[in-house]
């Protein structure tokens, strides 16, 4: 994973930094999933949180990009049966947005699957002006994971304490597809 990091130097996540001006150098971090198999490879997931993450940040990624929303993450994690070309996706509670803007707190959750990509790569661009980029080899790992937590759920611990956005490459999709209508 290559992380090239422009702006106000500051905690970016939780996990350890690489840090790099202009563009660094590619190191792969994966990782096999326990209990999945080996063919699922994860690289490291970074997640951005408040007070850096404000209303208004901007998630942007390669042109192509499509969004399969996960159902019932916090049960039975599924895919949905349709498909978006990014930005748009369906909300957890079934509203569409714009899923690369940063919604205020208390806006629905959004959880899903990314693919199309040919070049793994995207920017968080903060309203203070400060762009975070991450990229990794999307041949290897072609499926971005995207969760954005914004305190509506009403599952426990989550309700209204997270305001987050979470992103972690991935080497195939890990939910199965929602076989169900609806």
């Amino acid at each position: 994973m290559n992380i090239s990091r422009r702006g106000v130097l500051g905690g970016l996540a939780a996990a350890p930094v690489l840090y790099g001006f202009g563009s660094a150098t590619t190191a792969v971090a994966t990782t096999p999933r326990p209990g999945a198999g080996a063919d699922l490879e994860r690289g490291a997931e970074r997640r951005f949180n408040a007070p850096l993450l404000t209303p208004g940040t901007r998630l942007v990624l390669p042109p192509g990009v499509k969004a399969v929303p996960i159902w019932d993450y916090y049960r039975r994690p599924r895919l949905a049966s349709a498909v978006s070309v990014w930005p748009r996706m369906t909300a957890t509670d079934g509203t569409t947005v714009d899923a690369s803007v940063v919604p205020e707190r208390g806006a629905p959750t959004r959880i899903a699957m990314l693919s199309g990509f040919t070049e793994g790569w995207y920017e968080l661009v903060h309203t203070s002006g400060r762009a975070d980029r991450v990229t990794w080899d999307a041949g290897k790992l072609p499926f971005l994971w995207f969760y954005g937590e914004f305190g509506a759920t009403t599952v426990a611990p989550y309700h209204d304490v997270f305001y987050t956005v979470a992103l972690q490459p991935f080497s195939r999709i890990p939910y199965p597809r929602n076989s169900l209508a609806g």
